[in-house]
């Protein structure tokens, strides 16, 4: 059953692999954004009574996540920086996992990670995917 009202953020889960592999959480993340833009080319003419007009174009995404690192994660830092270093395509998806509700999923590449590491405090990572391809909003099943 979809969930209802205003939910908790620690309940979307990204998941990234390889492209092909099975999609793996990732892991100790702190916060994941998906940001959808629409690129949008403009179309006025004398004919439209000094107004701009535009079309729909090309539509890109972005998603871009933080979280804390640990070494033994299943999916973590490392595989992160091992996708970026081998220009590897990856697989991802962002959603609750609950049946119902909304799920995004598709394809694109590492195109930034950061590690930093403050005295006294947990190692973070930060990183970003540069979608390619078709994104698709789904439900969850």
């Amino acid at each position: 059953m979809a969930t209802t009202g205003v939910f908790n953020g620690t309940n979307l889960i990204l998941k990234v692999i390889d492209d092909g592999g099975t999609l793996a959480t990732q892991g100790h993340t702190t916060s994941a954004t998906l940001t959808l833009s629409n690129d949008m080319p403009e179309a006025t003419t004398k004919d439209s009574s000094g107004f701009q007009e535009v079309i729909a174009g090309v539509i890109s995404g972005e998603i871009s996540f933080e979280g804390l690192v640990a070494y033994d994660d299943a999916q973590g830092v490392d595989e992160i920086s091992t996708s970026l270093l081998g220009r590897s395509k990856v697989d991802w998806s962002l959603s609750t996992g609950v049946s119902g509700d909304t799920i995004y999923s598709g394809e694109g590449f590492i195109s930034s990670v950061e590690v930093s590491a403050e005295m006294e405090s947990p190692v973070s990572y930060s990183g970003t995917i540069t979608c390619t391809g078709t994104i698709t909003q789904g439900t969850e099943v």
